[in-house]
C-alpha cells in the first residue's frame, strides 16, 4: 500500500506541471467543467487561480464579456511574462457555453464574474471581485490579485499610439485654422466661445462622466442565462455607464433648452416650445432620477412631487 503523502505530492506534481505547460502556451487557461473540477475543486492544490466566468460567444451578445476579457488577458500577459512569475497564480477562464455546468454548481447567473480560489481553504467573499463597483480595468484586478494571494503584478500594456495621434490631429486643425484666420482673431477674444468651452468642461466634470472614466463600469449587465439586460445598478455603491447617459444627460439637455428659451433671439413661439421641452425634460428625468435615488437607497426621503 502505498504513502498517502508521497502520492498527493505526485497529483501535485503532475497538476502544477501541466498548468505550466498550458499556461506556457496561453496566459489564461481556458477550462471546462472537467479541467475546472481536477485542476480547481480537487485537492491536492498549493497555488490560487485567478478565474473569469465570461460569455463570449456572439449569440449571448456579452460586449462587456469582451472588454473584461482584454483587460484579463492584459493582466494574465503581464504575469506570465514578469521576471517574477511564479507557479504561485495561475489564471483560467470558463465561458458559459463551455462549462455551463461549472456555473450552475457555483449557482452564478451573471456574466462577467472574477473568483479567486485560494491555496487552502475555499473562496470567502473577498475572493469575489467586486466587478460593479471597481470596474474591470487591468490595474484594478491587479490590486485585487495582490489583497488575495500577496503577489504584485505590473500591468504593462502594448503601446497605444490612437491618444497621442488624436491630440495631435486635433492640435493641427486648431493650429491650422488659426493660421488660415491669422489676420481676424477675434473669435479668440470671443465670450460665446468660452463660454460654451467652460461648460462643456462643467458638464463632463459634474455629469458622472469622470466617474466612468475612472472606475471604468460596464455600459450595462446582461444576464447571460435569462439574457436579460439591466440598464439600472442595484447597488447604491456603483452604477452603469447607462444611468449617465439616460439621466444626467437628459437633464442637463433641459436646463440648456430652458436657458436658451430666455435667451435666445428667436420668435416667440419657438422660445415656447423650447421652454416646454426644455421643463418637460427636467420634470420627467429628474424624477426618474430620484425615483433611482430611492430605489437605491433606502428610506431616501426627496421625491420631485409630493403629495
Amino acid at each position: 500500500m502505498g504513502n498517502p503523502s508521497t502520492e498527493d505530492d505526485t497529483l501535485l506534481s503532475e497538476k502544477v506541471a501541466q498548468l505550466m505547460e498550458w499556461t506556457s502556451r496561453r496566459s489564461v487557461i481556458r477550462m471546462n467543467g472537467d479541467k475546472f473540477r481536477r485542476f480547481v475543486k480537487a485537492p491536492p492544490r498549493n497555488y490560487s487561480m485567478i478565474i473569469m466566468f465570461t460569455a463570449l460567444q456572439p449569440h449571448r451578445q456579452c460586449g462587456v464579456c469582451r472588454q473584461a476579457d482584454e483587460e484579463f488577458q492584459a493582466l494574465a500577459n503581464s504575469w506570465r511574462y514578469s521576471s517574477a512569475f511564479t507557479n504561485k497564480v495561475f489564471f483560467a477562464l470558463v465561458d458559459f457555453d463551455e462549462g455551463s455546468d461549472v456555473f450552475q454548481m457555483l449557482n452564478m447567473n451573471s456574466a462577467p464574474t472574477f473568483l479567486h480560489f485560494p491555496a487552502k481553504g475555499r473562496p470567502r467573499r473577498a475572493d469575489t471581485y467586486e466587478l460593479q463597483v471597481r470596474g474591470f480595468g487591468a490595474e484594478q484586478l491587479a490590486r485585487w490579485v495582490a489583497d488575495r494571494t500577496d503577489v504584485m503584478i505590473r500591468v504593462i500594456r502594448p503601446p497605444n499610439y490612437a491618444g497621442p495621434l488624436l491630440l495631435g490631429l486635433l492640435l493641427a486643425v486648431i493650429g491650422g485654422l488659426a493660421y488660415l484666420r491669422r489676420h481676424n482673431l477675434e473669435f479668440l477674444f470671443s465670450k460665446n466661445v468660452w463660454a460654451f468651452s467652460a461648460l462643456c468642461f462643467a458638464l463632463i466634470m459634474t455629469s458622472g462622466q469622470m466617474w466612468n472614466h475612472i472606475r471604468g463600469p460596464p455600459y450595462a449587465h446582461k444576464n447571460p442565462s435569462t439574457g436579460q439586460i439591466s440598464y439600472i445598478h442595484g447597488s447604491s455603491q456603483a452604477q452603469f455607464v447607462a444611468e449617465t447617459h439616460m439621466c444626467y444627460a437628459a437633464v442637463t439637455l433641459g436646463m440648456v433648452l430652458l436657458c436658451e428659451a430666455a435667451t435666445s433671439p428667436l420668435d416667440i413661439g419657438k422660445r415656447r416650445i423650447m421652454c416646454v421641452a426644455g421643463i418637460g425634460l427636467v420634470m420627467l428625468f429628474f424624477s426618474w432620477l430620484l425615483s433611482i435615488f430611492r430605489a437605491k437607497y433606502h428610506g431616501y426621503p426627496y421625491r420631485s412631487v409630493t403629495p
